[in-house]
């Protein structure tokens, strides 16, 4: 039988990073989080604890497969590599690359259907517990991701997100436990409606960019106008920075991500060419 016009598109996977989780009692309670919300995928960067310790797994309770199944990555790039749409949490924000968004809109976008890319883009990728890609994935996920209990994420690990989100809490006291804010975005994503369909058509062209594509991208875009001369070793971080931030809100997209990578290929062949 064929599927009703009004049937929900396929909503994509969702997972659950935790950058540097220092708390094993936090690990263990995020995995048990993941069981209640029906999230299959914990992705954990550079542990400062035992993950599969006892305290992780006393805490984890119906959650042990979401545990025993975390994937460990040395980066928050190397987590989020095949993920097309990245949401951070932070509670705040240094300078204003990025501005700050609720639950409701920053979570809305994260699990918004988008097009089936197709062959001539790019195909979906895959990622194995050491962070590589492979190409021929399955339908690309998407991820919500959690910074460190101290600090929280860094200015560099946000701009790698597509949205940030912050929740309202008392000035008084702002700071909230990590497994708190993983169970309240949690919550509120179970509480969005699934959307009937992508926005604007379905002939793919408006995908969201896979994160490690667009790092790639940018590290190439980076080396060449360091060759040029457009850069410099000493503010080539700051340059990039406000660049990754233009192009986050911009909310790039695949075929413009192919687009760059084509002049920036373009461009090198150009400069090593040499006059005739």
């Amino acid at each position: 039988m064929s599927a009703s016009p009004e049937a929900a598109s396929p909503a994509p996977e969702i997972v659950v990073v935790l950058v540097e989780p220092a708390g094993p009692l936090n690990v263990g309670s995020v995995a048990r989080l993941c069981a209640n919300f029906a999230i299959a995928q914990l992705r954990l960067v550079a542990p400062r604890c035992n993950p599969l310790g006892e305290e992780a797994r006393r805490m984890a309770v119906h959650g042990q497969a979401q545990l025993e199944q975390a994937a460990t990555f040395a980066s928050l790039a190397a987590a989020i590599a095949d993920c097309r749409r990245v949401v951070a949490t932070s509670g705040r924000l240094e300078r204003e690359e990025l501005p700050l968004e609720g639950p409701g809109s920053a979570l809305s976008w994260l699990i918004e259907p988008e097009a089936d890319p197709g062959v001539d883009i790019n195909p979906g990728v895959s990622i194995n517990p050491g962070g590589a890609i492979n190409p021929g994935g399955a339908m690309a996920p998407v991820a919500l991701v959690f910074g460190r209990e101290d600090r929280g994420l860094s200015n560099d690990e946000l701009l790698q997100a597509g949205k940030i989100l912050r929740l309202e809490s008392s000035a008084d006291y702002a700071s909230l436990n990590l497994s708190h804010a993983v169970a309240i975005c949690l919550h509120e994503l179970r509480r969005i409606p699934a959307a009937k369909e992508p926005p604007g058509g379905s002939d793919g062209a408006g995908v969201t960019s896979l994160r490690g594509v667009l790092e790639s991208t940018l590290a190439d875009g980076q080396d060449l106008l360091l060759e040029v001369g457009f850069l410099h070793p000493h503010t080539a971080h700051a340059r990039m920075a406000k660049l990754r931030g233009l192009l986050q809100r911009a909310q790039i997209r695949e075929g413009e991500v192919a687009l760059i990578r084509g002049m920036v290929r373009q461009l090198r062949w150009a400069t090593t060419r040499g006059t005739p």
